[in-house]
C-alpha cells in the first residue's frame, strides 16, 4: 500500500475543539458535581517546624454539617506510606551514576511533627466547604516549636537543625558525574573563571489549583477518581497501591486541566486522602485547592546554587568546567534526582567541553517540597552555562556571539556524543541539528550585528540598551513509553486513545493531524479520547516535553498494525489482493479501480463477531490496534534566545524591548500550536527572570503567598516575541519530531541576564543571581564606579 501524502502535517490548524475554553463550557475537576457529595477542608500547619501535641476536634465536630475529622494518627496503618521517590529512575541510570540516595517518605497526614508550612495535619469533611472550613478553624492543636532550618548551606553544617527525625543529615541525595580530567585541565590553564550563580525558588501558579473528587459507584464498587493530574495512570497506580485496592477497581479521570506545568506530576497526599474518604463514607466526597493553598501546598520549583570554575584558552574556547551545585529540596523529595540531574545532563548545552565535572547535592529545608516546573532543571543549567560564556567574552573583549561559534558542536559532528549519561540511563547523544545556523536566525531576527553599532550611540545619549544571547539543548520526548489505540468504529470515524493528558498543549488537534495523514482523513474525522484510565490499560502522562515524540510514534505504530488487519478485510470483501488496495477519503479501493471500493464504516460493520461478521477465517473481530513506543533515548531539541532591554539607571527597571526566539523540534507538527508553547513559555521565563520569587524568612514563613506579592508577567510586561523555527528531524522516531513544550522557559532568564550585564557593561556588574528586581539592579549599579566607555565591552 503506498504510504498517504502529508496533507495537514506541518500546517497551523487552529486547535478547533478549544472552543469550550473560551465559552466557559470547559469541564475541570470543580465542576464535577454529583449526588450527595460531600467537601474536605485541611488544617495545614502555621509552623515550618514543630512537634505535634494534643489535637482537640470536639469543637469542630459540634458543628452542624461537620461528617468528620481525620488526623494522622487516625489514618495510621490504614494509608500504606509512599513510595520512594528513587523508584522512578531506571536501573542502567542507577548502575552508571551510582548516586546517594536517602530521604524519609512522606505519609498523607502529618503524624509526630510537621515540617514545613502548608503540611496537612487533619481533614474535615462537611456538608459544603464553608462548613468544612469553619471546622478547620475550630480544631485545637498544640505544637512544640522546633529549631527551623531555611538555608541549604547552614543544612549541610555540623550540627544543622535534623528536618527529619532519624536522619544522621539533611542530605537527601548525592551525585557526581566526570568525563575527561578537570583537575589536569584546571591545573593548566591560568585563564579561568570562578563563580557563584543562584537561580531562586518560584512556583507554576497555573490558573487551575489542584483537586480531587472521588466517588465510589454502589453497584460495582467501582472507585472513579476526578483528578487535576498530569498521570491519571500514576494516580490510579498509586491509589490502589496505598489503599489496597485492585486497579482494576479504580479509574482515574483528568478532566480539563487549567495548566500542569511540571508540579501536578506526581501524586499528592489529597488524591489519596479524597478517595479514602469516599471509601469510608461511601458518598462523593471532593477537595479543591484554594490560591493560598497552592502557594503552601503545591510543589515549588528550582532553587539551585551554583559554584563553578571554568578554564579557557584566549581564543574562548572551553577547556574544562567544574560545577558543585545545591538543590534545597524543602521538606519532601516526591520526584528523586530529576532535576538536579537534568541540570547535570543539560549543563554542556550545544558547545564542545573536553573535560566537565559536576557534583550536585539535594539537601532538605523547612520549606514546601520540590519538584520539577516547566525546564525541570534545565534552566538553572543554561544560566549557568550561559552567563559563563559572556563573561570569557568580556574578559577577552570578544563579541558573546562569537565565543558562542567557537565553542559550537557543528552540524558534521551529528550525531555528537557528549561523554556523559541521560536520566534514561542512556548516553547523551545529540541526534540531530545545526547549532550554528539556529543562533544565526536569531541575531538576524534581532538585528544584532545593527544594534551592535548603535549602542555606544545610545550609551553617549543616557541609554543604557543591552543584548543578550542564551543557546540551549533540550533531551525531549524521554520514555520510558506511550501508548495509543486506534479504532475505527461504526461510523467510519478513526479514534485515538491515549495514556497522555493535556493541559492546554492542543493535544486533541496535533494527534488528530498525525492520524489524518496516516489513514487519509480530515482532522475533523478523527477523535482523540485521553486522561481517562478506562479507556487504555496502560499510559504515562503528560511532562518533560515527551507526548508529540511518544504519543505521536504511538499512534503510527497502532496505525500500521490497524491497516494490515483493514487490508486484510478489505480484500476478502472485495476478492482483492491486499498490495494492490490503497487508502484514501476512508475507503479502501482497488488501485486504478475506485469503483472497487468499501468504506472505513462497511469494514467496521463487517469486523464484528456473528452472523453479520464478514471477516476473513482465523481474523478476531474488531478494527483496533494498541501500540506502546518505548523510545530508546531522548530527542535534542535547541535554541537560541536573543532579548534587548533597556535599563533606567535611576530607579533599576528593566524594560524589554524585542524579544527573539529561533527553535528546532525537528519537523512540526503544527506550528501555530507550537508558537504558542513557545510564547507561553517566553511569559513564563520573563516572569523568573524579572518578577517571581518564593521569598522565606528565617522561620520558615512564605514572605510572598499571594499575588499580592508574587508578581506575574502580564500582557504589558510580555513584549511580541518573534519566532523563527528550524527543522532538523531526529532519525530517533517515525514522524522524525522532536518536544517542544518546556522549551520556551528554559532561556529568558540566561539571556534576560546577560541583556542586563551587557547594558550596565560601564558598571562592570556581576550578574549571577535573579529575579533581577529594581532593587538588585540598584544594588549592581552601586557595586562599581562606571568606568569610561573606552574600557566598556
Amino acid at each position: 500500500m503506498a504510504e498517504t501524502s502529508s496533507r495537514f502535517i506541518g500546517r497551523s490548524i487552529k486547535p478547533y475543539k478549544s472552543k469550550r475554553f473560551v465559552t466557559g463550557d470547559g469541564t475541570y475537576v470543580s465542576d464535577v458535581c454529583l449526588p450527595n457529595m460531600l467537601h474536605a477542608a485541611l488544617l495545614r500547619s502555621m509552623h515550618a517546624h514543630a512537634r505535634i501535641g494534643a489535637i482537640d476536634v470536639k469543637e469542630a465536630l459540634a458543628i452542624d454539617g461537620v461528617v468528620g475529622v481525620w488526623t494522622g494518627r487516625d489514618i495510621e496503618e490504614r494509608i500504606s506510606p509512599f513510595p520512594e521517590s528513587f523508584e522512578i529512575h531506571p536501573l542502567p541510570w542507577l548502575e552508571g551514576v551510582k548516586p546517594v540516595l536517602q530521604g524519609p517518605r512522606p505519609t498523607a497526614l502529618a503524624k509526630g511533627k510537621v515540617h514545613y508550612v502548608g503540611e496537612a495535619v487533619a481533614i474535615v469533611v462537611a456538608a459544603d466547604r464553608h462548613r468544612a472550613e469553619d471546622a478547620v478553624d475550630a480544631i485545637g492543636i498544640e505544637y512544640e516549636p522546633l529549631p527551623v532550618v531555611v538555608d541549604p548551606e547552614e543544612s549541610l553544617q555540623p550540627g544543622a537543625t535534623l528536618v527529619h527525625d532519624g536522619s544522621n543529615n539533611n542530605v537527601v541525595f548525592s551525585f557526581s558525574i566526570e568525563k575527561g580530567n578537570v583537575n589536569r585541565a584546571l591545573g593548566a590553564q591560568p585563564t579561568m573563571l570562578r563563580e557563584r550563580f543562584r537561580h531562586h525558588r518560584y512556583c507554576a501558579a497555573p490558573l487551575e489549583g489542584r483537586g480531587v473528587v472521588a466517588w465510589v459507584e454502589p453497584k460495582t464498587h467501582m472507585l472513579t477518581v476526578w483528578s487535576s493530574t498530569q498521570m491519571p495512570h500514576l494516580v490510579r497506580r498509586q491509589i490502589a497501591a496505598q489503599l489496597d485496592l485492585a486497579e482494576e477497581n479504580v479509574r482515574v479521570i483528568a478532566p480539563d486541566i487549567g495548566g500542569g506545568f511540571g508540579p501536578k506530576v506526581f501524586v499528592y497526599p489529597e488524591e489519596i486522602l479524597i478517595p479514602f474518604l469516599a471509601l469510608q463514607l461511601g458518598r462523593p466526597v471532593k477537595w479543591i485547592e484554594d490560591r493560598s493553598e497552592h502557594f503552601i501546598s503545591t510543589a515549588h520549583g528550582r532553587d539551585q546554587l551554583h559554584d563553578i570554575e571554568c578554564a579557557f584558552d584566549q581564543e574562548g574556547r572551553i577547556l574544562a568546567l567544574r560545577d558543585r551545585f545545591l538543590l534545597d529540596n524543602g521538606a519532601y523529595n516526591p520526584m528523586g534526582l530529576t532535576d538536579a540531574y537534568n541540570t547535570a545532563a543539560h549543563l554542556q548545552g550545544p558547545y564542545k567541553i573536553p573535560n566537565l565535572s559536576v557534583s550536585g547535592t539535594c539537601v532538605s529545608t523547612n520549606k514546601v517540597p520540590n519538584a520539577p516546573y516547566r525546564g525541570a532543571g534545565r534552566p538553572e543549567a543554561v544560566f549557568v552555562m550561559e552567563r559563563c560564556i559572556d563573561m570569557i567574552a568580556t574578559r577577552l573583549h570578544l563579541d558573546p556571539a562569537e565565543v558562542r561559534r567557537r565553542n559550537f558542536i557543528q552540524p558534521q559532528e551529528m550525531p555528537y556524543q557528549a561523554g556523559i549519561l541521560y536520566r534514561d540511563g542512556q548516553p547523551v547523544c545529540y541526534d540531530s541539528g545545526d547549532y550554528p545556523e539556529t543562533m544565526n536566525r536569531a541575531l538576524q531576527g534581532a538585528g544584532y550585528t545593527e544594534l551592535r553599532a548603535r549602542q555606544p550611540e545610545l550609551r553617549r545619549s543616557g541609554r543604557y540598551v543591552g543584548v543578550g544571547i542564551a543557546c540551549y539543548v533540550e533531551g525531549t520526548g524521554v520514555g520510558s513509553f506511550e501508548g495509543a489505540k486506534v479504532r475505527i468504529d461504526a461510523s467510519g470515524r478513526v479514534i485515538i486513545t491515549t495514556g497522555a493528558s493535556s493541559h492546554g498543549q492542543g493535544h486533541e488537534t496535533v494527534f488528530a493531524q498525525i492520524a489524518a495523514d496516516l489513514w487519509g482523513l480530515t482532522p475533523e474525522q478523527v477523535s482523540v479520547v485521553e486522561g481517562d484510565t478506562a479507556s487504555i490499560p496502560f499510559g504515562c502522562g503528560t511532562f518533560a516535553s515527551r507526548s508529540t515524540v511518544t504519543v505521536g510514534s504511538a499512534i503510527h505504530g497502532a496505525s500500521a498494525q490497524l491497516k494490515d488487519k483493514l487490508l486484510q478485510v478489505a480484500a476478502h470483501m472485495l476478492e482483492a489482493n491486499p498490495d494492490d488496495l490503497e487508502l484514501a477519503g476512508g475507503r479502501v479501493s482497488v488501485r486504478g479501480l475506485p469503483q472497487r471500493a468499501v468504506s472505513f464504516s462497511e469494514l467496521a460493520r463487517a469486523a464484528v463477531p456473528g452472523w453479520a461478521s464478514k471477516l476473513p477465517a482465523g481474523l478476531a473481530p474488531g478494527l483496533e490496534a494498541t501500540f506502546y513506543f518505548e523510545p530508546r533515548t531522548v530527542t535534542w531539541a535547541n535554541a537560541v534566545h536573543v532579548a534587548v532591554i533597556e535599563v533606567d539607571i535611576e530607579i533599576g527597571t528593566i524594560k524589554l524591548l524585542d524579544y527573539v526566539v529561533a527553535h528546532d523540534a525537528g519537523k512540526l507538527i503544527n506550528p501555530l500550536l507550537a508558537d504558542g508553547q513557545v510564547h507561553g513559555g517566553v511569559a513564563q521565563g520573563i516572569g523568573a527572570a524579572l518578577y517571581e520569587e518564593l521569598a522565606y524568612d528565617e522561620n520558615g514563613q512564605l514572605l510572598s503567598g499571594s499575588f499580592v506579592n508574587y508578581l506575574l508577567p502580564g500582557s504589558m510586561e510580555v513584549p511580541k516575541i518573534k519566532i523563527f523555527h528550524l527543522e532538523s528531524p531526529s532519525p530517533l522516531n517515525p514522524l522524525g519530531v522532536k518536544g517542544l513544550g518546556e522549551g520556551g522557559a528554559i532561556a529568558p532568564p540566561a539571556a534576560i541576564a546577560n541583556a542586563l550585564a551587557d547594558a550596565l557593561s560601564p558598571f562592570a556588574p556581576r550578574v549571577n543571581a535573579i529575579p533581577l528586581t529594581p532593587d538588585l539592579v540598584l544594588e549592581l549599579l552601586a557595586q562599581k564606579e562606571v568606568r569610561s566607555e573606552a574600557s566598556a565591552v
